[in-house]
């Protein structure tokens, strides 16, 4: 009942910056939250970032780096990336959740960064 589409993934040199969009559609007036995830090989899902009405919070190894934020009337949500480095290299995965405790994941956006 919900779709996520991601975009904006892809390979960026060290310190440089990236930005990610996920753009929902369907039953979009239901969404209380939306975020990020990211995996890498051999490594379970990590929580990114996440942004439920105005609050944000971030994992310890992006804060400071890394802002989320959205922009309901275009129903996306952002993840702006800067000072990326190699270890931030990942499949990023959007997320969000309704107000019925659903869940959805968009298909996933790859971020390369080389050193």
């Amino acid at each position: 009942q919900l779709q996520l589409v991601e975009s904006g993934g892809g390979l960026v040199q060290a310190g440089g910056s990236l930005r990610l969009s996920c753009v929902a559609s369907g039953n979009i007036d239901s969404i209380n939250a939306m975020g990020w995830y990211r995996q890498t090989p051999g490594k379970q899902r990590e929580l990114v970032a996440q942004i439920s009405g105005r609050n944000t919070n971030y994992a310890d190894s992006v804060e400071g780096r890394f802002t989320v934020s959205r922009d309901n009337a275009k129903n996306t949500v952002y993840l702006q990336m800067n000072s990326l480095q190699p270890n931030d290299t990942a499949a990023y995965y959007c997320y969000a959740l309704l107000s019925n405790l659903r869940g959805y994941w968009g298909q996933g956006t790859q971020v390369t960064v080389s050193s």
